[in-house]
Formats: structure tokens, sequence, C-alpha cells
């Protein structure tokens, strides 16, 4: 090939790519996920692979993907920037659902605007392909207004940053998380209170290290939510405190339903989320 034909080729997939955005999905077609798994030992039903020297390259159906890479190197030259990751796209049942909406599992992200297929991106896989591939895809937004493309940010962001708390709190929150996500979804005034609340965040004082900690939970609900179907909070608050008294080092206990401008920007950054990833035990 001529490089004067391979610039024009170039030239034409940037063409292609100038109207994708972080966040547009591919659903249209026959996918495949692929990756490296040993070839001895393999973690996962892959479908199919092919081996090489002990390992073998897999390849998974999936139901399409995501695209995962920062819009500005989704526009940028082919030339500068030829790679796109990409997360696949898996379906979820309604529970699931709703928990991801909630963001008690960030291993998975909505995408509002294919939510009706019950498809969430998958944040644990992630594939490098190149643009060229992709300008073939027909494309499908994922997220239609600012507000959802932040928050699918948002999203990826956390996926990263999540803070591992220690395995001492974990099961001391084993029954409060287990409440919280058994009574979610109910149609009782617990459940309906519970889908209210915007997150539940934990704040450790001095540290999470430290030999004697006083932990803070906060129950943030929205500004004008004073209190819930004519139900104090606090009546809510007694039942999910019962779940959560000291113990071991965590001598100090406090809960309490907050309104986003009852916290400081220090309290809430020194504070980390509630989710299903962060309360899985490891096994025995």
């Amino acid at each position: 090939m001529m490089i004067g034909e391979h610039d024009v080729m170039l030239s034409s997939v940037d063409d292609a790519l100038a109207g994708w955005r972080q966040g547009d999905c591919v659903i249209e077609g026959e996918h495949w996920f692929a990756y490296r798994i040993h070839a001895g030992l393999p973690a996962t039903d892959a479908g199919r692979a092919s081996a090489m020297k002990g390992e073998s390259i897999a390849e998974q159906k999936v139901a399409g993907f995501v695209v995962v890479t920062q819009t500005c190197d989704i526009v940028r030259m082919c030339r500068d920037r030829p790679f796109i990751e990409v997360c696949p796209l898996v379906s979820v049942h309604d529970t699931q659902l709703q928990e991801i909406r909630r963001g008690y599992r960030p291993s998975y992200a909505i995408l509002p605007a294919i939510e009706d297929h019950r498809l969430v991106a998958h944040l644990d896989r992630v594939m490098t392909v190149e643009k060229p591939l992709v300008a073939t895809w027909i494309r499908t937004p994922g997220c239609t207004t600012d507000a959802d493309a932040r928050a699918f940010a948002q999203a990826l962001v956390r996926k990263r940053s999540r803070f591992p708390f220690p395995d001492d709190f974990t099961e001391f929150a084993r029954k409060l998380y287990d409440r919280l996500v058994g009574k979610h979804n109910k149609m009782t005034t617990e459940g309906r209170a519970l889908r209210a609340i915007h997150e539940v965040r934990v704040h450790a004082e001095p540290s999470w290290s430290a030999v004697r900690v006083v932990l803070s939970f906060w129950f943030i609900r929205r500004a004008g939510d004073v209190s819930f179907e004519g139900t104090e909070w606090s009546e809510l608050l007694q039942i999910w405190a019962k779940l959560i008294p000291p113990s071991g080092r965590f001598g100090s206990v406090r809960v309490r339903v907050v309104a986003p401008n009852n916290l400081t920007v220090e309290e809430y950054l020194d504070s980390y989320p509630l989710d299903c990833d962060h309360l899985s035990m490891r096994p025995a």
C-alpha cells in the first residue's frame, strides 16, 4: 500500500470516529471479548481458545462493548492515538440492576440509553482494539445527557480508586450490609427509604489502622427529605444502628442521616462509600 493511500485510510477512520464519545456502545452484530488464560487452569468458561506455550488466547461471546477511553483520545488522530479501550456489555437481572444503579456494585456501570436492554458495562474486563475496527462498528450512544456522561465517567474513576476496607470492618458491617441489600427493593417504608438514600458513607477516626476507632456512618438523603413519608429518620436509624453495635477495636459507632449540605467537603472526602464489592468476604 502506498504511503498516501495509508494516510487517506487513517483520515477516513478519524472522520468515522469524530462523533464517538466515552460511553458509546456497539450492540448490533456478533462480538467476542479476547483475553489470555493459563492453558491448564482456566478460570472462566472461555468459549473458544487457541493454545500457545502454556497460555491460551480465549474469546468469549458478549452482548456488545462500551468505549471507556476518554473522549479527547477517541477523537484524536488515529496516527497519534491508534487504540481504544472497551469493556464488555453483560446482561443482569432486575435486582442486580438496582444495586448497580445505587452504586453498590462498582465493578459494573449503568449506561442509561441502553438500560432497557438490561445491559451494563462490566468494568473488570478491558480489551484494547485498534481504531479502524471501531470505525466499522455501528455506534449506539450509551449516555444521552451531560449528567449521564458525568455519572459514567465517575463510575470509571470509582472502579480504580475504591478503598480497601480492613477485613475486621468487613466482618463488622456484614449484618448492616445484608439488611440494606435485602430490604432495598422491598415495597415497605424501610425499602422505599433506602431507595431515597443517595449513598451510605463511612468515616474512621483517627484512622482505619488505629487500635481504637470511632466509626461514623452517614446515610446521605436528599436535601428536602427532612422526614420520610411521615416517618422520622431517627426511627429508621434505630433499626440500622442495632446491626452495628460497638465491638472489637470499633469501640464507638455513630449513625446519622444527613443532607448533603450537612457534611463538610473534608468529611466527604475523608469518608468512603459502602458497596457490595467492598464488603465481599474472603473465602475461609
